[in-house]
């Protein structure tokens, strides 16, 4: 009897707690969308392997700002480029807040840069990027640094001798070596067993962020910490990288010389120096910690994902492949290193590039930002503490803003004459978009790419879909371009 009591009373309360919900979400003006159940909101209605996808039919039917509830937090999904430009570009001061991300707070415990907010968001991206724009992003040191690891990539897919190879650890190393030289101030051999475990570290980490287990740790942190499963051994991982990341600061410390910085890490440390008698700095240890974790973590894997995902749509699409590579070799020759002067010369090899990046749509949810205040939105209201997702899916696959959005077609951002036009707003060149350029050239200079169940067998469709759509890892084939 006390037991039918209380399953009573519990039930009473869900259902009392769901009207409330109802109540509330019209009494403050929220934006439309569907109802959800007690704790769990709408979790149900979402589909666990591509919740984008649940998120683009709820807005056919609810409008472009959607209020759905992941678990007992508040979301507001933006859908669409109109909606999307108008938080972040037009109300860009309203929407500068970073959403929580328990699964990066529990390894950073909230410093770095990624996930933290105010003051020390300010502080710490004004000082990385005026850091890395000091050490060449987007200049011709940088341009120059990547050339030359072009050379390496290059030079060790050739050891494959024609041969079937998985290319994701090449790439990795490559690009992480990019931001290693940035940050650390050397770059690591393809052999070096430690760097690539390193790789392989962050290469899990982000495939495990995109199962449904890893976003289920975001909703319910403090549950995912009681259950057994394999997110601990992530957590563990994580916690491997942040002890080569302390290590290489220690190392620093002992060979710092504030007069002659070879990194950031260095400009870091003499910052933190500099202010160690300042109770409200940013500059600390852990900050230090943080910020080059998330740099490492960023800098590294959304690259190497979207260049094997390139080779991928190559191989599926060879006579786009060897009409670039016709450019390219019209343009660069075989011979000499691809610049960034290129291309402006090479307008198909760009569109391309440009249509990759486009299909597939890496982070389909966006960067998840934050309201940090009361706002208003559209005629809504939404409070302090809600979770805003700029839905970056419905973005990339408008059927508004592309003549064919499900198809690979790099006429999208080519115009009647065969010129290059760009359809995103881009204030200078970005290190992720030279680093696609001149790795992408490269490659296709020296390689043409295959695979031995052909074009057909090629599945463009991603493994992992759902904080990222990450590409399939395929055996292909690299045949050295005589």
């Amino acid at each position: 009897m006390e037991l039918s009591a209380g399953l009573f009373l519990g039930l009473l309360f869900l259902i009392l707690l769901w009207l409330f919900t109802l109540k509330t979400r019209r009494t403050l003006n929220l934006p439309p969308g569907p109802a959800g159940l007690p704790l769990i909101g709408n979790l149900l209605q979402l589909d666990k392997n591509a919740p984008f996808k649940s998120l683009v039919q709820l807005s056919k039917t609810y409008g472009p700002v959607v209020t759905v509830y992941l678990g007992p937090r508040r979301v507001v999904v933006l859908m669409g480029y109109e909606a999307v430009k108008e938080a972040l570009v037009d109300q860009a001061e309203d929407f500068t807040g970073r959403a929580p991300f328990p699964f990066l707070t529990k390894v950073t415990k909230g410093y770095g840069l990624a996930i933290s907010n105010g003051e020390r968001w300010r502080q710490l991206r004004r000082f990385t990027l005026t850091t890395l724009r000091d050490f060449g992003m987007g200049r011709r040191g940088m341009e120059a640094w990547i050339q030359e690891e072009s050379r390496h990539l290059v030079a060790r897919i050739k050891t494959t001798q024609s041969s079937l190879f998985e290319p994701t650890y090449f790439l990795s190393c490559s690009v992480s070596n990019v931001i290693c030289c940035l940050v650390f101030g050397q770059r690591f051999e393809y052999e070096d067993e430690r760097f690539l475990h390193l790789l392989k570290i962050i290469s899990e980490v982000l495939r495990f962020g995109s199962t449904p287990r890893g976003q289920l740790y975001n909703i319910f942190p403090w549950l995912m910490d009681i259950i057994p499963g394999r997110h601990h051994t992530v957590f563990s991982l994580m916690q491997e990288l942040n002890h080569f990341i302390m290590i290489k600061i220690q190392e620093h410390q002992d060979s710092l010389d504030p007069a002659s910085p070879r990194d950031l890490i260095d400009c870091f440390l003499t910052r933190l120096y500099q202010e160690k008698q300042d109770p409200s700095t940013e500059f600390h240890h852990e900050n230090l910690v943080g910020t080059v974790f998330d740099l490492f973590l960023a800098g590294t894997e959304t690259t190497a994902s979207t260049i094997t995902y390139a080779l991928n749509v190559l191989i599926k699409y060879p006579k786009i492949q060897e009409e670039t590579q016709q450019e390219i070799d019209s343009v660069v020759g075989r011979q000499r290193s691809p610049s960034m002067e290129d291309r402006k010369s090479l307008p198909f090899t760009d569109a391309v590039i440009h249509e990759i990046q486009r299909m597939v749509d890496l982070t389909p949810l966006g960067v998840p930002h934050y309201t940090l205040k009361d706002i208003s939105f559209r005629g809504f209201n939404i409070p302090k503490g809600t979770v805003i997702i700029p839905l970056l899916h419905s973005v990339l696959k408008s059927e508004k803003s592309w003549e064919s959005p499900l198809d690979f077609n790099p006429q999208h951002f080519l115009d009647q004459n065969g010129n290059f036009k760009s359809k995103r707003a881009c204030v200078g060149e970005s290190l992720a978009r030279m680093e696609l350029f001149l790795f992408m050239v490269s490659l296709l200079q020296s390689f043409t790419f295959s695979c031995p169940g052909g074009p057909d067998s090629v599945d463009l469709n991603p493994e992992y879909s759902s904080f990222a759509n990450l590409p399939r890892r395929n055996q292909i084939i690299a045949t050295p371009r005589c």
